[in-house]
């Protein structure tokens, strides 16, 4: 399978730095490496990899890559082609705690760390840009099942359900949800919001909780949920 330049690259740039700190290079530094102006181009170049099989991103940790395979014509085998490693390598995968909570053993860690992908309104809808570069500390007594991610609220639209401005919301992955559910909601496809979801015949209403701000009222084909509301964490 073809790559592009870019993305033969920063294929091998991130195997490099994989093999030699066992730690995935941040998408700053994968920026200035390949000399592109913003990390719009990292994350479509990373993408395009990921659907090519050649890396795939790990759940529940920032910056978390592993290199599945490397092209033919690559200078440097891919470390899944070598012999055993020698004593003291360092595999290219950021080890952490991916055990469900409350099944902990002995010694596990007591956090859990989640990708904070930025800010999602809770007031105007606003695009919520997927940055992995960015983590959160989580309990693991919050979370259950399933795969999660946070982001930090701006704005005051869900004051009433004790979502204030500034907290970070904790979501766990989702396309569906039920009435009723506070959800993160695309509409159009381009705007991304924090908001109380109800289906009314065939229509989709995203309600805030605070009376200053009107219900949005949008069709069937608009709304996309992508995650539910299951915690939420404040500093004081």
């Amino acid at each position: 399978m073809m790559l592009t330049k870019k993305q033969y690259q920063l294929l091998m740039f991130i195997d490099e730095r994989l093999r030699a700190s066992g730690v995935s290079p941040s998408f700053d530094e994968m920026k200035d490496a390949l000399g592109l102006k913003s990390k719009s181009g990292i994350h479509r170049l990373i993408s395009g990899l990921e659907e090519r099989g050649f890396i795939r991103r790990l759940p529940h940790r920032a910056r978390a890559l592993e290199v599945m395979r490397l092209p033919e014509n690559a200078d440097t085998p891919s470390v899944h082609q070598t012999p055993a490693a020698p004593q003291g390598f360092q595999p290219n995968v950021i080890k952490g705690d991916f055990s469900i909570p409350g099944s902990q053993t002995a010694g596990d860690a007591a956090a859990v760390q989640l990708p904070l992908y930025g800010k999602i309104a809770a007031g105007t809808a606003i695009e919520a840009l997927r940055d992995n570069t960015n983590t959160v500390d989580i309990p693991s007594d919050m979370l259950g099942l399933g795969e999660h991610y946070a982001l930090e609220v701006e704005g005051e639209s869900m004051i009433d359900a004790g979502i204030f401005d500034g907290d970070t919301v904790l979501i766990r992955r989702a396309d569906t949800a039920a009435n009723g559910d506070i959800v993160v909601a695309l509409v159009d496809d381009t705007e991304v919001t924090l908001k109380r979801i109800r289906r009314k015949g065939g229509s989709i209403a995203l309600e805030p909780a605070n009376a200053a701000f009107e219900t949005r009222i949008c069709g069937p084909d608009q709304v996309k949920v992508q995650g539910r509301l299951v915690g939420l964490m404040r500093r004081y």
